[in-house]
């Protein structure tokens, strides 16, 4: 899923004063959106594992990639064009079903 972080998001002018970059829980919260957005509402999540390897800068596009480990299981990838700039997997302990919303 692309996405990009606008100049003006509220967390920028903290990460870093004079050289914004994206904060890391910023790109997790795009990851969790593209899990949640092909897998729907999941209970539960973790982020066992986690590299952050290149700052992302505000206005810069970047791409979710995501490969299935399981039923509730994921590996994940924030590329911007060929540059990794995280990794990881998420977890999750089960789908949100209306009976138990």
């Amino acid at each position: 899923m692309p996405f990009s972080i606008p100049s003006d998001h509220p967390c920028l002018p903290g990460h870093f004063p004079g050289h914004p970059l994206v904060p890391g829980v910023v790109l997790l919260e795009q990851v969790i959106a593209t899990v949640e957005a092909a897998y729907g509402p999941l209970s539960g999540l973790r982020l066992p594992q986690v590299k952050f390897l290149q700052p992302l800068l505000p206005e810069q596009s970047a791409q979710v990639e995501l490969d299935a480990l399981g039923a509730a299981r994921w590996r994940f990838r924030v590329r911007r064009g060929e540059d990794l700039l995280a990794s990881g997997e998420v977890v999750a302990d089960l789908p949100i079903t209306e009976a138990s919303a």
